[in-house]
């Protein structure tokens, strides 16, 4: 298994499962949806942008456009919040909330944004806005 390289401290004392005890609090800390992961593309006329958001229905799934900004938003709610906190379960790992991220659209037409999701995965095309060339005219001069 691949962990990241340290360097450590000379003078600090050698614990030989530091390692071990760093790699645990990476895989159970709660920050594996705080941002989900995006890509975002050029495709001639267009960008597509899509985000990994497995495990969410898509009517959990909203995109909100407000001025230049457009935000993903997803919530995944939770059996384990609606039981009491003991339950059946002996140890509850996956992530619950809201989870969002804000894109700028400058430039884009916002009016013909496409979003489709499938498989896990949202896919917005965010259509490009097109550059009307300035007319040519001629100055009176007075």
């Amino acid at each position: 298994m691949l962990v990241p390289y340290r360097t450590r401290n000379a003078f600090s004392s050698f614990n030989p499962f530091h390692d071990f005890d760093e790699l645990e609090r990476a895989f159970f800390s709660d920050h594996g949806l705080s941002e989900f992961k995006t890509d975002i593309r050029e495709e001639g006329d267009s960008f597509i942008l899509e985000a990994d958001l497995p495990g969410f229905k898509k009517e959990d799934i909203h995109v909100d456009l407000d001025g230049e900004r457009l935000t993903v938003t997803a919530e995944r709610h939770s059996d384990y919040e609606q039981k009491d906190k003991k339950g059946s379960y002996v140890r509850c790992e996956r992530s619950y909330g809201t989870y969002a991220r804000s894109f700028d659209t400058a430039g884009i037409d916002t009016a013909n944004i496409k979003a489709s999701y499938q498989d896990g995965i949202l896919k917005l095309t965010l259509p490009k806005k097109t550059e009307l060339p300035a007319s040519a005219r001629r100055l009176e001069i007075e």
